[in-house]
């Protein structure tokens, strides 16, 4: 006996009051139906249960977001079962208690039969009907429409989303966590819009049920004030349906108010305020629209006839306001700013002070795109270009310079231009508030905006305002607002430009951060045995064709191995490609997968090995031969791509350097490997051969 009171006391003890709350509440609710309760205990759920509908409709009024309120669903099923438990307990009250007067079910219920209707039945009816029309046809099923509609659009726009989020999680715009919390809100989002739905349904039904339940009471309170109670019919018509008409709004004002807090959940827009800001902010901003209305009220007050007074006052109150609102916008455009005069100082005798350095990497904007680099504006181009430049270093293996950001008034106002040691390489415009709706290749319809082309990839693109954003997404588009355009143009030219990013500096910086793990080799490699100069030009060889340069370690050995026998940049790059064979492979071919390659026709392989003259060199081809390789190594490279595949060739290593540098310009796609730097236990499969035919 003992030990069960022991057992009983520690599940309690694990039982917290957060946790008993709900399990309490639903049981109360429950044993309101079976239960008989007093008039006064009646008045407190009646009042609690206005009170908690108020609470609702506040806290969906103050909601920023949708799913800061995503236990909305569950709290309008309670809330509509407590009216139902309600209405059946104070029904058995009214039947049972009804012919002793207006107060037998309580003071609440005749306060609302008999104050907020006057006391007369009819127009208790009237009104109590009219309620119930709006909760029913209007407001409910307005809600639930709303939440049918975009419930299916959310579904739709998931891949989408996901797309979205992908490509911002492999351009390093955003990190695994972020990624996985923008999922489980695309997730919760669509669950709450489908929840929504369902439970809408619950209030439909409640007053349907309300409508019910009242002509239930009217009819059952007649039969038993006569029958049972020998009352006049006039008398127990008063009585009951007096009762009936206050326990009805009783239920059915409460849940009015649900009503209204569903449909402003499901029908507004999320943003950074809630929904008084956002009114005050949009409906009452543009002065102009305030004078027009005034005008219009004023006119219509005059007419003979018309409250004058009544439009008159309203119209004057509009145009005070609208005049206020004019005038501080008229301030704030036209007050100049005085700017004291410069001191006069004499000319200064030039310096080496005067001499800048260019920026190896800068940004200039238009003064529109300031705010997405404002650091007092929280700017969120900022802090992706901070995550571009550590994804890069992870990926690619040395650190590039900061990006100097500065405003540009010579550019238009939504433009912008990337510059590489003070040259442009890059050119771009940006809509600040809109979003670019790329076209991957595949969509489902057409969209409203300005068209362009993507300016990292090339791909049509269309500038779309934020309320086309999820049909964007619905039919397919890879949705991006301006500060992700803006920074996946500059990761992919950082990243198209990384060899002329690594300057000796960065080797040198480099060579440092290897040394604090293998201090020996680095110290005997460099300036000893090889120039700083010449392992730099091995790595911008490396990076000029995509390759990696994290594995420091394999390279630097490579080139401790062979730099005694040769000082020759492309022959050590050579070797370190060969060492880093398996690297390189996994790069192009992730996996264990076969790799599907184009070749050379042997044919062709003797020509180009005849053309070279037996050395790397001499690059010189007869233009016939150059032609057809360039012609059909395109051709080949976009078969390779409409598969799905990597434009890769397989040549023999005496050919590999000089093919590529060759068809680099031509075909920028296209990577070069040479048979041994491939892997022995991977599988080949050729899926193209090009035919040199002069």
């Amino acid at each position: 006996m003992a030990s069960s009171s022991l057992s009983m006391q520690n599940i309690l003890g694990r039982l917290n009051a957060t946790q008993m709350a709900a399990p309490v509440l639903i049981l109360m609710i429950l044993s309101m139906m079976v239960l008989p309760l007093p008039a006064f205990v009646l008045d407190l759920f009646f009042t609690f249960n206005i009170a908690i509908a108020v609470l609702v409709l506040l806290v969906a009024v103050n909601t920023q977001k949708t799913l800061e309120f995503s236990v909305f669903p569950t709290v309008l099923l309670v809330t509509t079962l407590m009216r139902l438990s309600l209405n059946v307990a104070s029904t058995r009250v009214v039947l049972l208690e009804g012919h002793t007067g207006p107060d037998s079910a309580g003071k609440v219920i005749e306060a609302f039969g008999q104050f907020l209707v006057g006391g007369n039945f009819a127009v208790g009816i009237v009104v109590f009907m009219i309620l119930v029309v709006i909760n029913f046809t209007v407001i409910t099923k307005g809600a639930g429409r709303v939440a049918e509609v975009a419930a299916r659009f959310t579904l739709d726009a998931m891949p989408g989303k996901q797309m979205a989020i992908d490509a911002d999680l492999n351009a390093g715009l955003i990190g695994e966590e972020d990624a996985r919390k923008r999922r489980l809100d695309i997730s919760r989002e669509a669950e709450f819009f489908g929840s929504m739905d369902g439970a809408s349904k619950f209030v439909r039904g409640d007053a349907v049920a309300g409508i019910v339940i009242t002509l239930l009471n009217v009819v059952g309170g007649l039969i038993v004030g006569v029958l049972q109670h020998d009352m006049a019919l006039a008398q127990a018509a008063k009585n009951y349906t007096l009762l009936a008409i206050g326990d009805g709004l009783v239920a059915q004002i409460p849940g009015l108010i649900i009503s209204i807090a569903a449909g402003m959940v499901v029908t507004r827009v999320s943003d950074d305020r809630d929904v008084g800001q956002q009114v005050m902010g949009q409906m009452f901003r543009n002065g102009r629209a305030l004078g027009i209305a005034a005008a219009i009220v004023a006119l219509l007050g005059i007419i003979p006839g018309m409250p004058n007074l009544v439009f008159l006052l309203i119209a004057s109150s509009m145009g005070w306001l609208a005049w206020k609102m004019l005038k501080t916008e008229k301030q704030v455009v036209e007050t100049p700013v005085k700017v004291a005069p410069a001191p006069v100082q004499e000319a200064m005798e030039a310096s080496w002070s005067d001499v800048a350095p260019l920026d190896v990497l800068g940004l200039e904007v238009g003064y529109r795109l300031i705010p997405l680099v404002d650091k007092s504006q929280d700017g969120e181009l900022l802090r992706r270009i901070r995550g571009i430049r550590k994804k890069f270093a992870q990926e690619v293996g040395f650190l590039v310079s900061p990006v100097h950001i500065r405003d540009n008034l010579e550019l238009k106002p939504n433009a912008y231009r990337i510059l590489l040691k003070g040259v442009e390489v890059g050119l771009g415009e940006a809509y600040t508030g809109q979003f670019l709706a790329i076209n991957p290749g595949r969509v489902a319809g057409t969209l409203n905006g300005t068209a362009t082309k993507d300016p990292a990839f090339g791909l049509p693109a269309i500038w779309i305002d934020a309320t086309q954003r999820d049909q964007a997404q619905a039919y397919g588009y890879t949705v991006v607002d301006a500060s992700t355009v803006v920074a996946t143009h500059l990761n992919h030219l950082i990243l198209t430009h990384a060899a002329e990013l690594l300057g000796r500096q960065e080797v040198q910086q480099l060579l440092e951060h290897l040394a604090k793990e293998m201090p020996k080799l680095v110290e005997d490699l460099v300036p000893k045995v090889l120039p700083l100069g010449i392992l730099q030009k091995v790595l911008q060889s490396l990076l000029d064709e995509g390759v990696h340069i994290r594995d420091m370690r394999t390279i630097i050995e490579t080139v401790a191995d062979h730099a005694t026998r040769t000082q020759n940049a492309d022959e050590i790059a050579t070797q370190v490609r060969n060492a880093l064979g398996r690297a390189i492979v996994q790069q192009l071919f992730p996996g264990s997968s076969e790799m599907q390659v184009m070749s050379l026709d042997p044919a062709l392989e003797r020509l180009l090995s005849q053309a070279i003259g037996g050395g790397s060199d001499n690059t010189s081809f007869e233009p016939g031969l150059a032609d057809t390789l360039v012609r059909e190594t395109a051709a080949a490279a976009k078969r390779q791509e409409d598969l799905g595949l990597p434009a890769v060739l397989l040549v023999p290593a005496s050919l590999r350097l000089l093919l590529s540098r060759f068809l680099r310009r031509t075909v920028p796609q296209l990577k070069v490997l040479a048979h041994n730097e491939v892997p022995e236990n991977r599988i080949i499969k050729v899926t193209s051969v090009i035919g040199g035919r002069t």
